[in-house]
C-alpha cells in the first residue's frame, strides 16, 4: 500500500483512506493559502460590494421602501458600477441590487431603496 504525505508539510499521514493532512493546523495552512484572494481584483470587487451593501443598508425602510438623493448615496461612497444582480419588472423598470437591496433611479437624481423579500 502507498503512504500517503501531507499535502501541506509532507509527512506521512495516518488514519483513513481519503485523510489528506496530518492535522488541523497543516489543513488550515493549506486552505488559507489554497482559497486566498490571490488577486487584487476578487478582494477589491468583493471589498466594495461590501461597502455598497452597507451604504444601502444604512437607509431606513418603512415597509420595505425609502427614497434618498444620488448626492446622499455618493457622500457615504457608493459606487454605482458595483452591483450583483438586476431585476427588470413586466412593465420594464429595471432595479439594480446588492445581494438583497437594491435601488431604482427616480426623476431628479432620487433613488427608491428597497429590500427584496
Amino acid at each position: 500500500m502507498e503512504k500517503r504525505k501531507c499535502l501541506e508539510c509532507g509527512t506521512e499521514v495516518m488514519g483513513r483512506a481519503d485523510k489528506k493532512f496530518c492535522n488541523d493546523y497543516c489543513r488550515n495552512a493549506y486552505n488559507n493559502k489554497f482559497n486566498k484572494d490571490s488577486k487584487n481584483l476578487v478582494r477589491n470587487i468583493n471589498n466594495r460590494l461590501r461597502k455598497n451593501y452597507r451604504v444601502l443598508d444604512s437607509f431606513k425602510l418603512t415597509d420595505g421602501k425609502t427614497k434618498t438623493t444620488k448626492t446622499r448615496l455618493m457622500d457615504k461612497g457608493f459606487d454605482f458600477e458595483y452591483i450583483t444582480n438586476l431585476y427588470t419588472t413586466k412593465k420594464g423598470t429595471t432595479y439594480y441590487f446588492v445581494y438583497d437591496l437594491g435601488y431604482l433611479p427616480l426623476d431628479n437624481d432620487f433613488y427608491m431603496i428597497v429590500k427584496r423579500e
